[in-house]
């Protein structure tokens, strides 16, 4: 049996539930302080390690998680770890977590010299990064990030307007980090347009250019498919609220993406145009 985790109450039931993993006690520390500080948690577990951290999220020392976890619920709401720890890694426990029935938000704290990780973090589902030093404001917007997933998920599902008048990009929380001249940038997926496939890699196009990421098409459409993106062709995945017009041309069918200057049209393939139609007719009452 592990050390006892360190945990904070408040009067207060509302709020999150978290968890801060780190191996170094001023790092964890500070994590937890700054947490703390937000008017969004509650409560802060902590652990010093994976090992650690999962079993806290069995239920082994709390009667609070074993009971969200019985009500259908993640044992907390978010996971603060930290990428480089000895044994289990902070990838390794994003890994064990994603494949929770309840997956908690992950929110990752790395190093500078970690940052070539991040790229690949994205496949595990993590919905932020902090970078350290840690930033004060960075830290609250994480956990605005994760309170705002968090209020989605338990709040009922309004009803969905048709592609064809949906005026907005798509409500999203999660980020993709994205390599760009050496340094790592963050993207968050409700600016992505369209993407494109290009062999096991696949391109990010957003209004203001685009990003090449290390995940197949194939992936993205089963991880984004509840974020309102469909696949119309073996080379494209759209942002269906973004689709301004589906017409018919000398080779068949295509939607256009935007409108203005900024408008793109994309081939839809024979295969994708039947439910690509009922998609877009579909009527509000039955969502995406």
């Amino acid at each position: 049996m592990g050390k006892m985790p360190d945990t904070v109450s408040t009067q207060d039931n509302a709020g999150l539930l978290v968890l801060a993993v780190d191996d170094e006690a001023p790092g964890l520390s500070e994590i937890k302080f700054l947490l703390e500080s937000s008017p969004h948690i509650r409560r802060v577990l902590t652990a010093f390690d994976a090992a650690e951290a999962l079993r806290i999220l069995r239920g082994d020392y709390e009667q609070e998680v074993m009971a969200r976890t019985k009500a259908g619920l993640p044992p907390v709401d978010a996971v603060f770890a930290d990428i480089n720890m000895p044994g289990l890694s902070g990838m390794d426990l994003a890994r064990v977590l994603s494949a929770f029935r309840y997956p908690p938000a992950l929110v990752f704290v790395t190093g500078v010299e970690e940052r070539d990780a991040l790229v690949t973090a994205f496949d595990v589902g993590a919905l932020d990064f902090i970078n350290k030093p840690i930033n004060e404001e960075r830290v609250l917007k994480a956990i605005s990030r994760v309170a705002d997933r968090v209020g989605r998920t338990a709040a009922p599902q309004a009803p969905a307007p048709t592609a064809m008048t949906q005026a907005s990009e798509p409500t999203d929380d999660e980020v993709i980090p994205v390599e760009l001249g050496g340094t790592i940038k963050l993207v968050p997926r409700a600016s992505v347009r369209y993407v494109e496939a290009q062999g096991d890699y696949a391109r990010l196009h957003t209004q203001d250019g685009s990003h090449l990421v290390r995940i197949p098409l194939a992936q993205l459409e089963e991880r984004w498919a509840n974020a309102g993106f469909v696949r119309i062709h073996r080379s494209y995945l759209v942002a269906l609220p973004l689709v301004s017009e589906l017409r018919m041309t000398a080779n068949g069918y295509a939607v256009v993406i935007g409108t203005g200057e900024g408008a793109k049209e994309l081939p839809v393939s024979r295969r994708h145009t039947k439910e690509l139609k009922e998609r877009i007719v579909r009527p509000p009452k039955s969502g995406w």
